[in-house]
Parts: C-alpha cells; sequence; structure tokens
C-alpha cells in the first residue's frame, strides 16, 4: 500500500531541494527523519514536515505497519519573476524559484532472516 503527501508552492528552488531528496529515497522513514534533522541546509523544515505528514497519513490508513521512503520528488512550481537595477541604467531580471515536494511511502516488507546458513 502506498501513500502521499504533498508541499505546494514552497519558496525552495527545486535544484537545492534535490539535493536533499536525493539522501533520503529508499530510507526508512525515521531514519530519514533523523538525516534530515542534522543537515544543516535551509529546506530540511519544508522536507521533513512533508515527510511527517505523509507518516501521520499512513497511520490513518494501518497504524502498526512500519514505512519506507519509496520516492521523493521535487518539481518546479511557478516562478516569481522580479526585477533589480543593474549597472549603466539596465534591469536585471531575478528569478524567484519554488516547488512542489511529493514523498511516496510504501509498507517496508521485512525479508526473513535465515539462521546462520549460507545459501
Amino acid at each position: 500500500m502506498e501513500v502521499f503527501a504533498r508541499a505546494r508552492y514552497v519558496r525552495q528552488s527545486p535544484r537545492k531541494l534535490r539535493v536533499i531528496a536525493k539522501l533520503l529515497t529508499g530510507k526508512e522513514v525515521q531514519e530519514s527523519l533523523g538525516i534530515v534533522r542534522n543537515l544543516t541546509k535551509r529546506g530540511n523544515g519544508v522536507i521533513e514536515k512533508t515527510i511527517s505528514s505523509a507518516l501521520r497519513n499512513a497511520s490513518q490508513k494501518s497504524p502498526a505497519v512500519e514505512w519506507m521512503i519509496k520516492s521523493i520528488t521535487v518539481d518546479g512550481g511557478p516562478v516569481l519573476k522580479r526585477y533589480r537595477s543593474a549597472t549603466m541604467g539596465r534591469a536585471v531580471m531575478v528569478r524567484k524559484r519554488t516547488s512542489h515536494i511529493t514523498v511516496i511511502l510504501e509498507e517496508l516488507q521485512r525479508r526473513p532472516e535465515k539462521n546462520g546458513t549460507k545459501g
């Protein structure tokens, strides 16, 4: 079973958020929350909030299951275009980028461990 959560119109560049998302894909939720809390990036708070929201959504479906992050996608949102003054009377466009973050969780499938035997 899969559950998801979205954060839309986040005022952070998608390129900067994808660096964090790449670290977390394929890990257990509790492990990934620990990683996010200890990184020194500006987008940590938003990604942590989105993962926590997905975990709360998942606990409503089946509370006693452990979850892992199947994927975190960071897509570009609308770009706010502003201008600032430049030399010789010119104006230069400043693009303030936004992002849409989607976190998809799936149930963690535990493999039965073999009792010390090879093969």
